[in-house]
């Protein structure tokens, strides 16, 4: 049986802002199959908008096109197909947007974050399982990272739909498929941030914002959260951080003296040249950068490499937040859960598939953190 449903697709990477007249997603009636083997089908009910997708429509990141696009997302279980094991009919879920496979060399050296086997099929557009599924009028559609969320249903493949409790707000916990694992992950796993250390968040979107929670969570202190908006330094607060600043030259040096010298931890998650050498000026001799803002492809930094040896410099960069995402999707949602992670706090705007190109424009303007498509 074929279901059909509404989507946005799409088709042309660089069209002119405002994306609200030029309309890069076309909303269509898309086309799925009955899941195959070790496929699960699902009825999404809240997506998330984040800066990858933006890198998709303007061709910052080049994939293959048509595409559905959107990455994080929760949603219910409508169907499963054969050797389907860990999710059933009538589960809530949330995806995510590394379908990690379990048997390539790095998820059997404990780093399943890296997946091999994954992120090839991700830069594919198609799924873990093999192929695409999603077509428009019998035309073959690719999949973005996987999930394609923006669309009221999702054929992915079961590693990337991980179970929750039932009844959870699917606005709220859409944002754990992406935000909250790279954010918090990298706070907690890749940056391993204990208690009593010093900490610097720079950029405060809502991976940036997580990684704040990522940092009080893990008894961090102090967490100063820097951003080039003060309009976006009350959300941090909220977050966790016991201080926030525009990073002015005034305000780096205060803050150099203020720790003795710098920061234990500075996490950068700007996705900029000018945060990431933000970062390496915050931290102290022996401090780490965690880097996991993801800047647009050929964008270098000319590293001087002997100040990184006299200061016994640690640089990190953090992909999907070091996490094992069947482990860390159900820790992050029990701190959810009892109040130790706002997830809600991260979104700013709750909207409908129809205006995702007005969305597309609060976002590449810095007006909002996370924006959840509701379907």
């Amino acid at each position: 049986m074929t279901v059909t449903f509404r989507g946005a697709v799409l088709r042309e990477r660089g069209l002119p802002r405002p994306f609200a007249e030029s309309r890069p997603f076309e909303i269509v009636e898309l086309e799925l199959p009955e899941p195959g083997p070790g496929e699960v089908l699902v009825k999404v009910q809240a997506a998330g908008l984040c800066r990858s997708d933006l890198s998709v429509v303007t061709g910052a990141r080049v994939w293959p096109l048509p595409m559905v696009v959107g990455h994080e997302a929760a949603g219910t279980v409508e169907a499963v197909g054969p050797e389907v094991e860990r999710v059933g009919v009538g589960d809530d879920v949330v995806l995510v947007y590394l379908p990690q496979c379990g048997t390539c060399p790095r998820c059997e050296a404990g780093e399943p974050w890296l997946c091999k086997v994954g992120m090839a099929a991700n830069l594919r557009g198609e799924l873990l399982t093999g192929g695409t599924r999603l077509t428009h009028r019998g035309s073959p559609i690719h999949h973005h990272m996987g999930v394609a969320a923006f669309a009221e249903y999702a054929l992915v493949a079961e590693p990337s739909a991980v179970p929750i409790p039932s009844g959870l707000p699917a606005r709220d916990v859409a944002v754990f498929g992406c935000a909250v694992l790279c954010g918090a992950g990298t706070a907690l796993n890749t940056a391993g941030v204990g208690p009593g250390q010093s900490v610097a968040v720079i950029g405060l979107g809502a991976v940036g914002l997580a990684a704040v929670a990522g940092a009080a969570i893990a008894g961090a202190v102090p967490i100063v959260a820097l951003d080039r908006l003060e309009s976006k330094l009350a959300a941090a607060s909220a977050m966790g951080a016991t201080d926030g600043a525009v990073p002015t030259d005034q305000v780096i040096e205060e803050l150099l003296s203020r720790t003795g010298g710098g920061f234990d931890h500075a996490l950068e998650a700007s996705g900029t040249l000018e945060g990431f050498e933000l970062a390496m000026r915050l931290v102290r001799a022996g401090g780490t950068v965690t880097t996991l803002g993801l800047p647009g492809p050929g964008v270098a930094h000319a590293l001087e490499l002997a100040p990184l040896v006299a200061k016994g410099l640690t640089i990190r960069g953090s992909y999907l937040g070091s996490c094992d995402v069947r482990r860390e999707v159900p820790r992050f949602v029990d701190l959810y859960r009892d109040g130790s992670f706002p997830a809600a706090r991260l979104v700013t705007h709750h909207v409908p598939l129809d205006d995702l190109n007005a969305a597309l424009d609060r976002l590449a303007d810095g007006a909002a953190l996370r924006q959840v498509v509701e379907m």
